[in-house]
């Protein structure tokens, strides 16, 4: 087995004990009390983004992992059924995987700079056929993300099926990350001045672009802090670095289960970053 895949596991390990001894109560395992401990079930979810594999095949290949199997503290034959790793990916609500999130951008030591940008993935995986069962009219799923531009690390992530303004989630996204920034880039997407009147309430500047429709405007543009601004691309190449790796495609049916396949893809991203420094 490679280095590098244990040491994700060994990473992956600590981080899923301290969330889940953090908060013993969170639904990840069986409610009744039954079958394996929620930190094994987290593992076991990043193995699976991080393999790039299906329930079945994550189950298959880590039971034939002598170290692995002894991190997770479970015999050959004693590993969950495919449909009960899926059960609890089902079962587990969005806060876990946020946490979980917020967890793996800290071990990438994050600076004090962030840099807002959105992107979209195609939900187009599903069969035709069952997208024209499920009605889905949406073909892509958008994705806001904050992202810290020394470690490239992603702080936060808000996913969308239907596409809301720019103005509307950078504001919901930067908002509840005002503790973790002293600054902010943006581009004229996130032109907002009650977004900036916030921002500064809050002790974080605002190095968001004005869009150009007075002349006051390009003043306002000039006097931005260039450098501050500049970073913004590390943004852009966060979504590319976690599309070409991950590809660009959610691949559950639901709704809610791609925005937390979303969130847990950037934790595992954050995992793989912290890993290189």
């Amino acid at each position: 087995m490679s280095s590098t895949l244990f040491r994700f596991v060994t990473q992956a390990v600590s981080l899923a004990q301290k969330r889940c001894a953090a908060s013993p109560t969170s639904a990840v395992s069986d409610p009744a009390g039954n079958g394996f401990p929620a930190w094994k079930h987290v593992t076991l979810h990043f193995l699976r983004i991080h393999m790039d594999a299906t329930y079945r095949e994550i189950v298959d290949w880590v039971s034939e992992m002598d170290r692995v199997r002894g991190l997770l503290r479970l015999a050959r034959s004693a590993f969950p059924a495919p449909s009960t790793l899926w059960r609890s990916f089902e079962r587990a609500p969005m806060r876990v995987w946020r946490q979980l999130l917020r967890r793996s951008a800290a071990r990438c030591d994050p600076g004090d700079h962030g840099a807002l940008d959105a992107t979209f993935f195609d939900r187009q995986a599903a069969s035709s056929h069952y997208i024209a069962r499920s009605d889905r009219h949406r073909r892509t799923l958008k994705a806001t993300a904050l992202i810290d531009t020394e470690s490239c690390a992603v702080l936060d992530v808000h996913c969308s099926a239907h596409w809301p303004h720019d103005t509307q989630v950078g504001r919901r996204v930067a908002l509840r990350n005002t503790t973790k920034i002293e600054s902010l880039a943006g581009d004229n997407g996130y032109d907002d001045q009650s977004l900036r009147d916030a921002l500064r309430t809050a002790g974080v500047r605002p190095v968001i672009r004005h869009r150009l429709f007075a002349h006051y405007d390009h003043v306002h543009n000039a006097r931005l802090d260039s450098g501050l601004y500049g970073q913004r691309w590390m943004a852009e190449t966060a979504f590319s670095a976690i599309k070409r790796r991950y590809g660009s495609a959610v691949r559950p049916r639901a709704w809610y289960r791609e925005f937390r396949e979303l969130v847990l893809t950037a934790a595992v991203y954050n995992l793989e970053r912290s890993m290189k420094q």
